[in-house]
């Protein structure tokens, strides 16, 4: 039987283990979109949709998420700032996402791309909004 003591102990492990993939995954998309642009924008189902290919921008894009990864770090350096370190990247992510839906809606994205978005756009804004509100301090 397990008891408090050690379900609190296990979500003491389980939540820096969870930022860690996450910062992972945004670390290694932006090296992804800094080393080699040009094959980030080819592997990357829909962005053509988006506009032609400019290196330097998807580099610039690599950058925010280069950040990404850098607040998720933080936040389990820092456990006591997790909220607001999650949250602004998690505001950049809810951001992305509506631009998203608003260029759907004006139809400057075909409508297709509510589905092919869903994991790398829309999942990430809720992913974030669930670990910003997991690492809240009354929650540890």
């Amino acid at each position: 039987m397990t008891t408090l003591a050690d379900r609190s102990s296990t979500m003491r492990l389980l939540k820096p283990a969870a930022l860690v993939l996450w910062g992972g995954l945004w670390l290694g998309n932006a090296l992804w979109m800094l080393a080699d642009p040009a094959g980030w924008y080819a592997g990357i189902d829909g962005v053509a949709n988006t506009g032609p290919y400019n290196p330097h921008f998807v580099r610039d894009i690599g950058m925010a998420y280069l950040t990404l990864a850098l607040l998720a770090f933080a936040a389990i350096r820092w456990s006591g700032h997790a909220v607001p370190l999650l949250g602004a990247g998690t505001l950049f992510l809810g951001l992305h996402a509506l631009l998203h839906v608003w260029d759907i809606a004006a139809g400057r994205l075909p409508a297709e791309h509510i589905l092919m978005d869903m994991p790398g756009v829309f999942l990430p804004a809720f992913v974030g909004a669930f670990l910003t509100w997991w690492c809240a301090p009354h929650r540890s």
